[in-house]
């Protein structure tokens, strides 16, 4: 939980002290003047080094739990888990082996057209072995790390088959609003010169937007269960016809609770699909679910680890005398924290550090809950595009956001399990770029 910052537990955010135009988030917070954040004589990382940190983890507590899918964090937590500085196996990962190009695929001029406008020749691993058995009509579970590309192995054979055939229609059940749009731009930069239409069904935006669009016949409809249920409650959503479903981060809909909602909307498909399954994580409540759902699937899994090689992990100290939030500003101003990403756990928390970072003079914005979907959109937009460079956010964040050049993701909080820890520090190390992890101990 936040509390106020002259407290030991802060308050949540992040941000970066890169100097740049400083963004007002809404016009009652009085932001200071457009200079960067002044640095701290003698400021510096309060990194410490990795045995020291675990010493120190051992003598402090960490936080609560909070439900999840994975093992919960214990408040005296093990401050081991949250290092890995690289050093610790330097032997060199057996390098992947890609066996197609884009080029190869048997799939349409104007599909492959736009996936090579977009600059992608190779897929990815994840791409390379599940794509051809998808486009073969096969069911597949795609088991992969983050930020490997797992949107493009199934938009692409989905919308080569509606290409072939404009009676398929393609049911997307993602767990959050965000991961819905983003799999809904990707669509749309792949269908530029087609008719494929797609429809956002959400919950915190206009329903009756959607009802609309969904009587225009879309051949994609990307959602969320709760949402997808109250359509077709109205009777506005029929997927009878609907030959084809993705699951995507299933094990984050059954965290969220969805279960039931997600089982009224699949028992309403045709028995005789195409089902498509990915995700970061495979627990046994999830395989559980592809037993039920799936027909003798083909498994795909290219996870090379829970987290990514590319993301040093470390924890950051607070040292007697000081506050989080001091520490917190010391990190920001630093120029190589340049696009941060930090975690809280609550909804009030989060808004509240945003809040005190910008007065501080850091550029940032806030994602959780309590925020209408067009707010949470405009902070995204405004984060992917620069124009802030701290984004605070709650877990909703967490799964399935692909954000381009993500430095720094800072656990201000302690997550409530390993497999939320896994998550939020998924945001950054992606598509082989390097990332820094920090967890704080107070």
């Amino acid at each position: 939980m936040l509390d106020h910052p002259r407290q030991s537990s802060g308050p949540r955010g992040q941000s970066s002290g890169a100097p740049a135009r400083r963004f007002s988030r809404t016009p009652r917070h009085k932001v200071p003047g457009s200079s960067p954040a002044p640095r701290h004589e003698g400021g510096g990382s309060h990194y410490s080094s990795g045995r020291s940190f675990q010493n120190s983890g051992r003598r402090s507590s960490g936080g609560g739990g909070s439900r999840s899918g994975g093992g919960r964090f214990n408040k005296r937590a093990d401050m081991s888990r949250f290092i890995n500085t690289g050093k610790e196996n330097s032997a060199p990962a057996a390098p992947v082996v890609i066996t197609n190009k884009f080029e190869d695929f048997l799939i349409e001029p104007q599909l492959k057209a736009a996936i090579l406008a977009k600059g992608f020749n190779t897929p990815t691993a994840i791409q390379d072995q599940s794509i051809p058995h998808s486009l073969l009509g096969h069911d597949v579970v795609g088991i992969a790390d983050t930020g490997s590309g797992k949107t493009g192995a199934f938009l692409i054979p989905l919308i080569n088959k509606a290409l072939l055939d404009h009676s398929q229609h393609v049911l997307i059940m993602v767990p959050t609003r965000e991961l819905a749009q983003q799999i809904q731009e990707e669509f749309r930069s792949l269908t530029k010169k087609t008719d494929l239409e797609s429809v956002v069904c959400v919950g915190g935006m206009p329903i009756y937007r959607q009802i609309t669009q969904l009587r225009h016949g879309p051949a994609f409809v990307i959602g969320t269960p709760g949402r997808l249920k109250d359509l077709i409650e109205r009777g506005v959503l029929k997927l009878s016809k609907c030959q084809n479903v993705v699951l995507d981060e299933a094990d984050r809909m059954l965290d969220m609770g969805f279960i039931n909602d997600m089982r009224v909307v699949l028992a309403l498909l045709p028995p005789t699909r195409q089902t498509l399954f990915f995700s970061a994580t495979m627990s046994r409540e999830v395989e559980k679910l592809v037993g039920e759902f799936l027909n003798n699937p083909i498994r795909v899994s290219v996870k090379t680890g829970d987290t990514s090689k590319d993301i040093t992990q470390d924890v950051v100290r607070v040292p007697p005398g000081k506050t989080k939030l001091e520490v917190l500003h010391d990190l920001l101003v630093q120029p190589a924290f340049n696009k941060v990403l930090i975690f809280g756990r609550t909804k009030h928390g989060v808004e509240r550090l945003a809040d005190m970072l910008v007065d501080k003079g850091f550029k940032a914005e806030s994602i959780h809950g309590n925020k209408t979907q067009g707010k949470r959109q405009r902070a995204l937009d405004l984060f992917r595009k620069d124009h802030v460079q701290i984004l605070v956010a709650t877990d909703v964040a967490a799964r399935g956001l692909d954000i381009t050049g993500v430095s720094h993701v800072i656990n201000y909080e302690l997550p409530g399990s390993d497999e939320d820890y896994i998550h939020r520090i998924g945001r950054t190390g992606r598509a082989g770029k390097k990332g820094i992890a920090l967890t704080f101990v107070d």
